[in-house]
């Protein structure tokens, strides 16, 4: 081997040890990094397995209250389950809960299980909306309207027409009625729910049919 060849190893070893010595507690540090990384997933995921087993059981109680007709007892699991990291069993459990004060006649106690849910998007219109009813059932019509706001969809015109006919307002009632069947599909099934309403507002329901013409 030839000295400039030994001399060219020697001064790339020293660059070598060089750039370690400035790198290497960087290098340590993202080896150590992407190790406590992974360890941190695996138990991010025993925890998120051990919180939804958890909710699993507590769902299941509520079940099992439920069922029994122990409705007290139904809404200190949901809570419970509200208060954790429950995700669906929370938003099922409530759900089924409201269901069951309706059928009980505690259409309050269903208004104030409803509203704790933390919906959003597309759920929380349908929240609202199932909302709203039991506002019109319970005699506050004023806020049912509030609540379902400016949303222009068939159920919330339908819900805001029936709202309008708890104030004895049939007029306004009757023009929302013909407005959200003409967002209707002719095929809906709750179409001629719709279609009766608006003749016992005073209305006329057009043949879809002819409407094509």
């Amino acid at each position: 081997m030839a000295i400039d060849d030994l001399l060219d190893e020697h001064e790339q070893s020293e660059r070598v040890r060089t750039w370690l010595r400035k790198n290497g507690a960087g290098i340590l540090s993202g080896v150590i990094l992407g190790v406590g990384s992974i360890a941190g997933w695996q138990w991010w995921q025993k925890e998120q397995v051990g919180k939804l087993a958890e909710a699993n059981v507590r769902y299941e109680a509520v079940s099992r209250s439920l069922q029994s007709k122990k409705l007290d007892d139904a809404a200190k699991e949901v809570a419970a389950l509200e208060s954790g990291k429950a995700g669906i069993y929370a938003d099922l459990a409530s759900l089924e809960l409201a269901k069951a004060q309706v059928e009980a006649g505690k259409n309050e106690d269903a208004i104030k299980t409803l509203r704790a849910l933390k919906a959003e998007g597309e759920f929380k219109a349908l929240i609202d909306q199932r909302v709203a009813r039991l506002l019109i059932e319970t005699g506050k019509a004023d806020e049912a309207i509030k609540l379902i706001g400016t949303a222009d969809d068939s159920a919330s015109l339908e819900i805001r027409g029936d709202a309008l006919i708890a104030q004895n307002k049939r007029d306004e009632a009757r023009e929302v009625y013909t407005q959200a069947l003409a967002k209707l599909d002719v095929a809906a099934p709750q179409r001629r729910l719709l279609e009766t309403k608006l003749m016992d507002a005073g209305g006329t329901v057009a043949d879809p049919a002819a409407e094509k013409i």
